[in-house]
């Protein structure tokens, strides 16, 4: 009877023992299982991760390395300058006939004066020399303003030993006969051409003012400015001896 109610007892008590051993084992073998799963996923993703981004420097680093990697494109060149256009050869024509083929040559052309009219200026320039190179602007020994009239050009001003126009020599032109000149020239928008002249003999000194020649509207001519460059001055039809040129 006592193993009877032992083995009753037994097997009464073993269903709830068996019960919760069965409901604690697997519950503690399930959380730790899944713990573990998490465990090699988090170190597969992380394996997997750490390959991919490999595998990614490589492909871009790829198209570099080929054989068919697009070349490198070259910066774009500047745009040429566009050339100079060439001196007509009516103008090339007149420089020359009123001084020569000799070192002449057309420095500018178009409405010099601001009146509407062509004009050129051109001159027999010096070629640059140990001597006269240290000299700022251009060494001349003869220089012309010429106006288109019609289908001609005529001379209105001219730097030979003296400077002068048609009226006579302009105002502060040396007495004695000039060699060479120092010719400097600015072209304001609205005065037009403004002529700096220089003896050559007295260039290299600062304290020698060049004489400046600009045309005046209101007698329209080119005349010379007071030591300001603010007043034209009037031309005399003499010098004190012989003038050793005329105005052509």
């Amino acid at each position: 009877m006592r193993k009877s109610m032992s083995s009753h007892a037994t097997q009464d008590g073993c269903c709830p023992t068996a019960a919760h051993q069965c409901g604690l084992t697997p519950s503690f073998l399930s959380w730790g299982s899944l713990d573990n799963r998490s465990r090699g996923i988090s170190r597969l993703t992380g394996a997997t991760l750490k390959i991919f981004m490999i595998l990614l420097v490589v492909a871009c680093f790829l198209p570099g390395c080929g054989a068919d990697a697009p070349a490198t494109k070259s910066e774009p060149t500047a745009p040429a300058k566009p050339a100079t256009p060439a001196v007509p050869e009516d103008v090339t024509a007149a420089a020359e006939s009123l001084l020569g083929k000799d070192l002449t040559q057309v420095l500018l052309i178009g409405d010099l004066a601001k009146t509407g009219k062509q004009q050129f200026l051109a001159a027999n320039v010096v070629p640059k020399t140990p001597k006269n190179e240290n000299l700022a602007g251009t060494i001349v020994t003869r220089a012309v303003v010429a106006e288109e009239d019609g289908e001609k050009w005529s001379e209105i001003f001219r730097c030979d030993e003296h400077l002068k126009n048609a009226k006579g020599f302009l105002g502060l032109t040396p007495l004695s006969s000039v060699a060479g000149w120092r010719i400097q020239y600015e072209q304001d928008p609205v005065r037009g051409l403004q002529l700096y002249f220089t003896p050559v003999a007295t260039a290299a000194d600062p304290h020698v003012l060049p004489i400046g020649v600009r045309w005046n509207p209101k007698v329209k001519r080119y005349q010379t400015m007071d030591r300001n460059y603010e007043q034209f001055l009037s031309e005399s039809p003499t010098l004190s001896g012989t003038p050793r040129s005329r105005l052509r």
